[in-house]
């Protein structure tokens, strides 16, 4: 009987590491499938336009075409005004999720730790705002921002996305499982409100803090329909605007493209690789506030 139970744990434990080995080589092809693009994009970056439509397509290329990103970044017009598109996507992009985050987090918090008449409603009232798609108010929101003269201005551009629901629903849900115990001793010591919220809450959730940065700035680098209605002037441009009409302008320059295509995803990948000990840290706070 001993043995017969010994030979079962082996079999056991022989079927779960064939499991664990299919798990992970399901997850390494996974993983492959959705690195192809992104490796596409820069072996094509560094390619001839002639080489990229080549089939069977070539990873390596068979020399290495500097000049695709004098293109990009010069433009169709010769002027460089890629450059002044990164950087007007950069101050847009963070200066975004620098006050998502500070208003989420001050809404966040008086919603998980303070008690008043009407929470739940202001609560729901601001996760129904998630239910709206954004082409539904675009419209409206661009003739309230033509009212105030805000076209062809960064206020423009920063304004309409200054905070978000998601935030303010993530940050809640982080903030409900902060220690209440540490907050009261604080305000027993004399600590205001303010000063609780900056110097104690604010900066002990790091990883609710990155993940909602990292989102929020992917989310306004990658937006194109808001800067495309509300910036006609090209110093106001960012760059999927620009990318769309360097596209439309240059159809035969593929290596161009490419490059234009990965020197705006560097801004990113580098905030990534900066905030992904704080961004996955931050996987629970899904999850988080359930007591």
């Amino acid at each position: 009987m001993p043995s017969k139970t010994i030979a079962g744990v082996f079999a056991k434990h022989r079927i779960q590491n064939s499991i664990d080995i299919i798990i992970r080589i399901f997850l390494l092809l996974f993983a492959l499938v959705i690195l192809v693009p992104l490796v596409f994009m820069i072996t094509a970056s560094f390619m001839p336009s002639a080489e990229i439509t080549r089939m069977p397509y070539r990873w390596i290329p068979s020399r290495i075409a500097w000049n695709n990103f004098y293109r990009a970044l010069a433009g169709n017009d010769g002027n460089f005004t890629y450059i002044r598109n990164i950087l007007n996507s950069l101050f847009v992009s963070l200066t975004v999720a620098f006050t998502t985050v500070i208003l989420s987090s001050v809404t966040g918090y008086s919603l998980a730790k303070f008690n008043f008449k009407g929470k739940n409603i202001v609560f729901m009232s601001i996760m129904m705002t998630m239910m709206i798609p954004f082409e539904t108010i675009m419209v409206p929101m661009y003739m309230v921002a033509l009212k105030l003269g805000l076209q062809n201005s960064y206020q423009g551009l920063i304004v309409p996305f200054m905070m978000n629901a998601f935030g303010v629903f993530l940050m809640k849900q982080y903030l409900q499982t902060f220690p209440k115990d540490i907050i009261d001793a604080a305000r027993i010591d004399g600590c205001s409100e303010p000063k609780i919220f900056r110097s104690i809450v604010l900066v002990n959730s790091g990883p609710a803090v990155a993940s909602l940065a990292i989102l929020t700035f992917r989310q306004q680098w990658d937006n194109l329909l808001w800067p495309l209605m509300i910036a006609q002037d090209k110093k106001f441009k960012t760059i999927p605007t620009y990318i769309v009409s360097f596209a439309e302008e240059k159809l035969s320059d593929e290596g161009a493209m490419m490059a234009a295509a990965l020197i705006a995803s560097i801004p990113v990948i580098i905030m990534f690789l900066t905030l992904s000990k704080y961004f996955v840290g931050g996987s629970s706070v899904y999850s988080s506030g359930k007591e």
